[in-house]
């Protein structure tokens, strides 16, 4: 080999070696707080705990901060008691109450109790005594507080001294009582840009919208959707003001309530875990229970075709249309309850609200009908090989085909829409009222539909 070629090959392998560690610098640190941050409910639980641990303090610090109450307590359940009080004194009040929620075994709850300072231990306390899907549950009992003739420069002094003992939010200062009752709030910006001397309650507003503590977190997230705050007050049946839920502590819960819906509604139970997080065996005790009973309701399809087989035998042809009628009110029963379901979960619609449904949605369902039942008439009228393929009689057929349809899809419209009103009015979830549930029970009126419409229309002529 020339000097030339060993020079060019040195230099060649010199480039490579730079490009190799330019790639190994861009490469993707799968140990990196950042990498576990984006990716954690992605990965194996016994991954994320191995690498969290490996993490320097301050990156596994603010990573665990970032994490759910549902993550982090499968993170130090199992470490020592010395542990567990470095990680949970971590957390404000509300957090620490929904890590301890996480523990099943509530004699187990105290030993996690006893693991916070005093204070904190009396704040966690009273956070538990409330329902966890209530305002109470969610709730901060850290705010700003104020008395009403407190001037501006006194006020200002008193929230420097009330942010360092951690509270939940300065945004805004509430103006109570020396009882605890509510009378105003006042933004930090109003403070600031009034005068020295003013006192508070003169700037401060006293038309509040405040939360009940056992009013639930859906109701909460449509006061936060329908009006530009960051945070409500709580107040108790006194209308003492007990704590304050912030827009992320619901936003979190009214996801978790999505999620939990939106199980229901394609008839399965809640998942308490991430999708790849959840053991095997959970994920089918969750699956299998709703499909069973839908499978129950669907024998009742095979009964009903048993009562109308001499209708088949007599007719064949009939059987032909069968997947068409009973899809058609599936599909349209279906899209009904999971409108009413979605409206009732947004405060669109309520409980009295039921008949101006039920209007709507037989209005609905009769031009649905219409034009599915005209669609599925052109189809067989106007086959090019009809009476080959359906008979000599393939008119009727068409017609006793567009008329079940009509029928069907009304029906399907008026069941789906009235189902999640009966499931509230017997105080159960409406979005039990889910499609599977719905269309089980639309497949089997709808077969005696369509064979009642045949007897009426190919009598004589079919059957």
């Amino acid at each position: 080999m020339s000097e030339e070629e060993k020079q060019h090959t040195s230099e060649t392998e010199v480039v490579e070696s730079k490009a190799d560690d330019k790639a190994e610098d861009n490469a993707v640190d799968e140990n990196s707080a950042e990498y576990l941050r984006t990716h954690w409910s992605q990965l194996p639980q016994a991954q994320t705990h191995d690498a969290f641990f490996r993490l320097s303090r301050t990156d596994a610090e603010e990573l665990f901060l970032s994490l759910t109450a549902q993550d982090q307590y499968p993170l130090i359940k199992e470490c020592t008691t010395l542990e567990k009080r470095s990680w949970i004194r971590l957390l404000a009040p509300d957090d620490v109450a929904d890590l301890i929620q996480e523990e099943e075994d509530v004699e187990h709850r105290e030993d996690w109790l006893s693991l916070l300072d005093p204070q904190t231990k009396r704040e966690v306390g009273v956070l538990l005594a409330y329902a966890e899907d209530n305002a109470g549950g969610i709730m901060s009992s850290r705010f700003i507080r104020l008395r009403p003739k407190m001037n501006v420069d006194e006020a200002i002094s008193y929230i420097r001294l009330q942010a360092k003992t951690q509270v939940e939010t300065i945004y805004y200062a509430y103006v109570l009582t020396t009882d605890q009752k509510l009378l105003g709030v006042v933004s930090f910006r109003e403070l600031f840009a009034s005068a020295p001397t003013k006192k508070v309650d003169e700037i401060m507003h006293s038309d509040i919208i405040r939360v009940p503590v056992d009013m639930d977190q859906e109701q909460i997230g449509q006061i936060f959707s329908q009006n530009n705050l960051m945070a409500l007050p709580v107040v108790d049946a006194d209308d003492k003001m007990v704590g304050i839920v912030t827009f992320d502590d619901v936003a979190e819960a009214v996801q978790e309530e999505a999620t939990e819906d939106i199980h229901k509604i394609a008839g399965m139970e809640s998942l308490d875990a991430p999708y790849l997080q959840i053991a095997f065996s959970d994920m089918l005790k969750k699956r299998a229970g709703w499909l069973v009973v839908l499978l129950v309701g669907e024998m009742f399809t095979a009964t009903a075709l048993g009562y109308y087989e001499d209708e088949m035998k007599r007719a064949v042809v009939l059987s032909m249309f069968l997947p068409l009628i009973i899809s058609s009110g599936g599909n349209t029963g279906s899209q009904a309850s999971t409108l009413v379901i979605r409206a009732m979960a947004l405060g669109e619609v309520r409980l009295k609200d039921w008949w101006r449904v039920l209007i709507r949605e037989i209005s609905t369902g009769l031009c649905l009908g219409l034009i599915l039942g005209g669609i599925a008439l052109l189809r067989v009228y106007l086959w090019p090989w009809a009476e080959q393929m359906y008979g000599e009689h393939y008119r009727h057929v068409a017609y006793t085909v567009a008329a079940s349809i009509i029928g069907v899809v009304l029906w399907g419209t008026i069941s789906g829409s009235m189902l999640p009103f009966i499931l509230r009015k017997f105080k159960l979830d409406p979005a039990s009222a889910s499609a599977p549930a719905v269309a089980t029970i639309v497949d089997v009126t709808g077969l005696i539909i369509y064979f009642s419409f045949a007897s009426l229309i190919l009598k004589g002529i079919l059957l």
